[in-house]
């Protein structure tokens, strides 16, 4: 079975925008896991506009499913990495001002400095996973950097398919099966959500964890958090 990991930057920009801490983004993460959840994804910005550094911190001895944090390499997210130690670290080439994330990691022109930050990563005990977009060349470039698992970016598909295009598809089982074939695990995320994510599980092979963050938050707002949280592991089994 897939394992979800809600990603809970919403509910830490939620919580920003008054200033005060409501909602608490420790007690929402203990009660995602309560709900069903497999894992907890946070995204620490430089500028922590979302999630803190020390939400990170104080995150840490409550999930007590799988920890995922995921962000830019620069050396304040290694520091902060290395000290709370999470289950996996996932690596996403933003740039400082990104909204949001919008491409995978160039895994052959940035291989070097990848090799380096995952070394230390798993000398340390801890997972990586790094961010690529469904290229071949990018796939195989990512078996070369040493890193445990690659997470899918799946915007695109997700755009695709709510046009109706499911052929949106094909980039993505091609990716996986190369993926598969090098050894490498499989994670997915960005723009998932209960419209796509059982059609995407369907075609990837050996998918081991979705992160999935603003559709569920969006979603909850109508259906309920422990609700839709049950639904996606209904979609995902």
């Amino acid at each position: 079975m897939t394992k979800l990991s809600v990603n809970i930057n919403k509910i830490a920009t939620l919580r920003n925008s008054r200033g005060g801490d409501v909602p608490n983004v420790v007690q929402f993460a203990k009660d995602v896991q309560r709900f069903g959840a497999e894992g907890v994804t946070i995204h620490p910005r430089p500028d922590e506009r979302h999630i803190r550094y020390q939400d990170a911190r104080d995150l840490k001895p409550e999930v007590f499913t799988e920890y995922n944090i995921e962000g830019n390499p620069i050396e304040s997210f290694i520091n902060l990495v290395l000290e709370v130690k999470p289950t996996q670290v996932t690596l996403v080439p933003d740039a400082v001002d990104a909204i949001t994330s919008n491409a995978g990691w160039d895994t052959i022109k940035h291989k070097d400095f990848l090799v380096d930050v995952i070394k230390e990563f798993q000398n340390n005990g801890i997972r990586t996973s790094i961010f690529v977009d469904p290229v071949l060349k990018q796939i195989e470039g990512a078996k070369e950097t040493g890193t445990d698992r690659i997470e899918l970016y799946t915007e695109a598909f997700a755009h695709q398919y709510g046009l109706g295009e499911k052929d949106a598809i094909k980039p993505y089982a091609e990716s996986a099966e190369l993926a598969n074939n090098l050894g490498l695990g499989i994670n997915a995320g960005h723009d998932l959500s209960l419209d796509n994510i059982k059609f995407f599980k369907a075609n990837i092979p050996n998918l081991l964890e979705v992160s999935i963050g603003h559709a569920l938050v969006a979603e909850s707002l109508y259906l309920g958090v422990e609700n839709v949280i049950q639904m996606y592991l209904h979609k995902l089994k």
